[in-house]
């Protein structure tokens, strides 16, 4: 069943109507072709979804009836914040595509000295407004309760300063210490908490890079013996994240 998001101003629950509009509609009546009576899901991106009928287009947008609401529990119990190393060509789509289906709450671009992409202000706006419709689609398609935001591109120093108000953060590195020690740091990560996770672009951090990172307390991990590439490392542990979390919440 097809699901979009609204904004909460947008429900009247007394009435049991939602007022659907902006693209949405367009792609509900002109691309899937649904017609009066056919049911979609409605998120409110704060925890809430409701169970709709299409009741009629009209010139304000698609008017739905509403037929039950509840409350789901979709998400992570932790909000995880990607920061990732600008990559080169649309390796980021990918990134942002099934970090959002993993469960990642915001994917934050950064600029690393080994970055080859280097956008300017105009070009960085039209990239972080196509990323965005992508992390929106792919909330929609993994039952997301809300579309994980792609903030502005930063710099490393800007990210590192960022991470601060952050519980824990964790910065993958082919250098780091054993397994054992990485599944000792993601073992005190418990719900609750907010996780940073630093992913370098192609050829990695440099090493004052890493040493800033660490210096402001995040935390070297190893993700194994084998040099993963950029697309692949914060899908790796946000993986291993998204296991582990919901496994201990189930235990709570």
């Amino acid at each position: 069943m097809q699901r979009f998001f609204v904004e909460p101003h947008q429900i009247e629950e007394e009435k049991h109507q939602i007022l659907v509009t902006g693209g949405d509609v367009n792609h509900m009546k002109n691309v899937l072709r649904m017609r009066p009576g056919e049911e979609v899901w409605i998120s409110d991106g704060q925890g809430k979804e409701y169970h709709c009928s299409i009741e009629a287009y009209g010139e304000e947008g698609a008017m739905l009836h509403i037929l039950y609401v509840q409350e789901a529990q979709y998400e992570l119990p932790n909000r995880i914040y990607l920061f990732q190393g600008l990559p080169k060509g649309d390796k980021m789509e990918l990134i942002i595509q099934k970090a959002v289906e993993l469960g990642a709450y915001a994917v934050i671009p950064v600029e690393t000295k080994r970055c080859v992409v280097k956008l300017d202000a105009k070009k960085a706006e039209k990239k972080v407004a196509r990323w965005q419709q992508i992390s929106e689609s792919a909330a929609k398609q993994s039952k997301r309760m809300l579309v994980p935001e792609v903030r502005p591109v930063m710099s490393f120093k800007e990210a590192l300063k960022a991470a601060e108000e952050l519980d824990i953060c964790l910065i993958p590195y082919e250098f780091a210490r054993g397994m054992k020690e990485t599944r000792e740091i993601i073992g005190t990560i418990t719900p609750g908490r907010s996780i940073g996770i630093f992913i370098g672009p192609e050829g990695g951090f440099e090493e004052n890079e890493v040493a800033a990172a660490v210096e402001t307390g995040a935390k070297p991990i190893t993700l194994g013996k084998r040099i993963l590439r950029t697309e692949t490392a914060g899908l790796a542990i946000l993986s291993v994240l998204m296991f582990n979390l919901e496994a201990e919440e189930e235990e709570i």
